[in-house]
């Protein structure tokens, strides 16, 4: 992994060279969610292999907090402002004028604040795993905080604090840098900003995931937007569905 400085944060990212045979002549910078990291969110579902060898230059970063980039413990640090600013320094850094931008999960909140805040950036935004929780909601429980900050996984019995702490520890995370992320970066948009996001934009949520919220309601806040069930997937198993990659290809061939 290569890495930067994001106003004084050390950022670590991937940049990867397309290897189909037909370079598409877009970059697609890929945002991952809550307490992952780019290879766990896309490497190993094959996303980055499915972009490349379609043609496009794919660059992932690992979030604040998150993977092999710096580790911050105040909430403060962690707004989606903030968070959709380092991806943009990324484009900076790579001299990438505009790009395809998607995210996943809290990755998704990220882009579309990111969309919002610098829309000549974006040539398209994508939006998996964050339907209308972008608005109406602001996704992971707050719960989840105290889950990384317990003594240990024994002692939590909410199934989706247990989830979240064993994913967590799993991934081998640093706990407390999680908690600061998970109370900072929870900011909504309204219905008015929404309707101001003026990119293509495409809205994939699992039609079993229960902490996204509706991926057609929130489409239909976005002037122009698409939306596609993923079928039969819960929020963590919709990430690397072949139905998701195959409809993200298709939306970008149609740019």
């Amino acid at each position: 992994m290569q890495s930067f400085s994001s106003d004084g944060v050390r950022i670590a990212y991937i940049d990867l060279a397309p290897t189909g045979e037909t370079p598409r002549h877009r970059t697609v910078v890929l945002v991952h969610g809550f307490a992952s990291t780019h290879a766990i969110n896309w490497v190993n579902t094959q996303w980055t292999k499915s972009l490349t060898h379609a043609g496009y230059r794919v660059v992932a970063l690992d979030d604040r907090g998150h993977g092999e980039s710096e580790k911050l413990y105040d909430p403060a640090a962690y707004s989606s402002q903030i968070m959709a600013e380092d991806v943009r320094r990324l484009m900076d850094h790579l001299d990438i004028p505009r790009a395809a931008v998607m995210g996943y999960s809290m990755g998704a909140r990220i882009s579309a604040h990111l969309a919002l805040a610098h829309p000549q950036r974006l040539d398209a935004l994508l939006l998996g795993g964050l339907g209308i929780h972008l608005v109406e909601g602001v996704g992971l429980p707050i719960g989840i905080a105290d889950a990384m900050e317990a003594p240990s996984l024994d002692v939590l019995t909410d199934p989706m604090q247990r989830m979240f702490r064993a994913f967590a520890e799993q991934t081998k995370s640093d706990l407390r840098a999680l908690a600061a992320c998970i109370r900072g970066t929870r900011q909504t948009l309204t219905a008015e900003q929404v309707g101001r996001i003026s990119v293509p934009t495409l809205v994939s949520v699992g039609t079993k995931d229960d902490v996204s919220g509706s991926g057609p309601e929130l489409a239909k806040l976005i002037p122009g937007a698409e939306s596609f069930a993923i079928e039969g997937r819960d929020h963590n198993l919709a990430v690397g569905d072949k139905s998701h990659k195959q409809a993200v290809l298709d939306f970008l061939a149609r740019l």
